[in-house]
């Protein structure tokens, strides 16, 4: 087991134990949350006290990943709304166990400052009959959300001067990598890719019910350069690709577990043959070829944006260049 990495236990001048206090009157409508319907504005929900600045209402407590999701370069703020009177509850390293009524919201954004602009928010309500999982794209006045259920397209200019098409999911589309076992969950929010200040925190508040017992904290991926390579570039692929590379999931039959806490060699793609790569696979045998990353299918993949090779296959219009730069030095350096 890779050994804990304190990086991620640092203090978090953002988002650390003070998040959790309350930052403006109360205003979420937990009956449009619980009820059967699909809210038309992501203003009904009354999360934020102020939408355009992203200031959340009082009991909307923002959050981050140690490490993160990359959509092209997008900034993407993070928050969670635990219903009155109830608590999340502490699952080992997984992820936490919320009670019904709970809200994840996910806004990305682009810019910086003045220019910054709301793209989309997404929103996961936790209902009696289980998750349910809804995209909302912002207005030009940023004033407002309105629900997108096929979703849609936007041209945008990435952090790297890119211009993209950006999507916007459909609905469906949401359970492409929420999907599990039949059933559509939350992806980021482990207990191992949290803070320990921001868990902290919200055990005082009692808003989590203990602290989760975490022996390997994902490093935070910022400070990549300073982190042990292997649980950089472990945490990676967990967050990028094992949401669909895991039993259960979408493309479990590949065969590939790329979780954090699998340890098989094999499993995690070294000196593994494709099962159902196929042009995808561009004539390499393996999907990792320890100490050859330019023979590697994993790197081939995550280092392209070409429809039916680009892995992963939604979300990403653009390569990610630190993490293939990360990816690619982990392989390399494998005896």
């Amino acid at each position: 087991m890779r050994g804990r990495n304190l990086l991620a236990l640092g203090s978090l001048a953002l988002l650390g134990a003070v998040a959790v206090k309350a930052t403006a009157p109360s205003s979420v409508q937990e009956e449009v949350i619980l009820e059967d319907r699909l809210p038309r504005a992501i203003s009904e929900f009354g999360f934020f006290a102020d939408p355009a600045s992203q200031l959340p209402a009082r009991d909307v407590v923002p959050y981050r990943l140690n490490t993160p999701l990359y959509s092209d370069g997008a900034d993407k703020l993070r928050f969670i709304y635990v219903p009155q009177g109830a608590q999340l509850e502490a699952d080992g390293e997984g992820l936490l166990q919320f009670p019904i009524g709970t809200a994840l919201i996910k806004t990305f954004a682009f810019g910086e400052g003045d220019a910054r602009r709301l793209i989309e928010t997404r929103v996961m309500l936790l209902r009696a009959d289980g998750w349910i999982a809804l995209p909302y794209r912002w207005n030009d006045d940023q004033s407002d959300a309105r629900l997108v259920v096929a979703g849609g397209r936007l041209p945008i200019t990435t952090p790297s001067g890119e211009e993209i098409s950006y999507r916007i999911p459909n609905k469906n589309q949401c359970k492409e990598c929420h999907g599990l076992n039949g059933e559509v969950i939350p992806l980021g929010p482990k207990a191992r890719n949290l803070s320990h200040e921001w868990l902290e925190g919200m055990v005082s508040k009692a808003r989590l019910d203990r602290m989760p017992g975490v022996h390997d904290t994902m490093p935070l991926w910022e400070e990549r350069a300073r982190a042990d390579l292997d649980d950089t570039a472990r945490a990676y692929l967990d967050v990028n690709c094992a949401h669909c590379h895991r039993p259960g999931a979408t493309a479990s039959n590949s065969g590939l577990d790329l979780r954090w806490e699998q340890e098989d060699p094999g499993a995690i793609g070294i000196m593994k043959r494709p099962v159902a790569a196929g042009r995808g696979a561009c004539g390499l045998l393996y999907s990792i070829v320890p100490g050859d990353p330019e023979r590697s299918i994993l790197l081939y993949r995550l280092d392209s944006i070409e429809p039916g090779v680009a892995m992963p296959e939604l979300g990403k219009g653009t390569i990610d260049q630190d993490g293939v730069t990360i990816v690619r030095r982990w392989i390399k350096e494998m005896n």
